[in-house]
């Protein structure tokens, strides 16, 4: 199972949102390329960017930041917020960034997404931020009547790579993943799913393992490797390729011999 650090940018900064809400930031770094590199040699092999500020604004805001994590590292990159047209979807591609998020206008203009879908093949992520099971929109400042899996179903059919899964309630609280609606939407889809929000150990992150055999083929992890709650490497060793449990134990002969 992929760990994938999240990188949320407000104003040029590595902040975390407490559930969400903006007026309850922390500010972790002000150099977020800086972040990236952390994270990538301590052995993150793809990156979580979000623009807070493009939520809100409907459009890409933190360009310089995006671009300066983009040539920083060169393990492959996915972001959202703010991505609501061609335009933005394309800039974002031109900076070498691998796949693009769309939230808002999975929601608002599912035809579109269908068309980013097709002209940029494999990478189209869709975000689906959940409340109580329904759809947050435009930076989680709203939310819709449009279930969760509903979505996720007819995300699926307009040719969607993945789903990224963020529980609001739980993001930055550090309160464990929902793992009852992970399942709920493994079990109506077949497109991998990258579960967000709430993790905060590495018994939450063996936790998600379980549902891995259902779809679930990664875990975005914030403010717990900002806080120290978990270590990226041990992260990595627990739930990542050649993870512990993978490694035959060594009773000091070869069955190969």
């Amino acid at each position: 199972m992929d760990v994938i650090p999240a990188i949320d940018l407000l104003e040029g900064h590595c902040v975390r949102l407490y559930q969400g809400d903006y007026d309850r930031s922390q500010v972790f770094s002000e150099n977020p390329a800086d972040v990236a590199k952390q994270w990538v040699d301590q052995g993150a092999t793809r990156l979580h960017i979000v623009d807070l500020d493009g939520a809100k604004a409907g459009k890409v805001v933190n360009l310089g930041a995006i671009e300066a994590i983009a040539q920083a590292v060169s393990v492959p990159i996915e972001i959202g917020g703010g991505l609501r047209d061609r335009t933005s979807v394309q800039q974002v591609f031109n900076l070498g960034i691998q796949w693009a998020i769309l939230g808002t206008i999975a929601v608002e203009e599912p035809q579109l997404v269908q068309q980013l879908c097709e002209e940029f093949p494999g990478q189209i992520i869709i975000g689906i931020d959940a409340r109580n099971g329904r759809v947050a929109t435009r930076g989680w400042l709203e939310t819709s009547e449009v279930l969760a899996t509903q979505l996720a179903v007819q995300m699926q059919e307009l040719g969607a790579a993945a789903i990224i899964y963020t529980d609001i309630h739980r993001d930055g609280t550090l309160t464990g993943p929902n793992l009852e609606a992970l399942r709920e939407l493994a079990a109506v889809i077949s497109i991998p799913i990258i579960a967000s929000g709430g993790v905060s150990s590495l018994t939450d992150l063996l936790s998600l393992l379980a549902l891995e055999p259902q779809g679930v083929t990664g875990v975005i992890v914030g403010r717990a490797l900002y806080t120290g709650d978990i270590l990226l490497q041990e992260a990595l060793r627990a739930i990542g390729p050649g993870r512990i449990q993978d490694i035959p134990p060594n009773l000091g002969f070869s069955t190969f011999a």
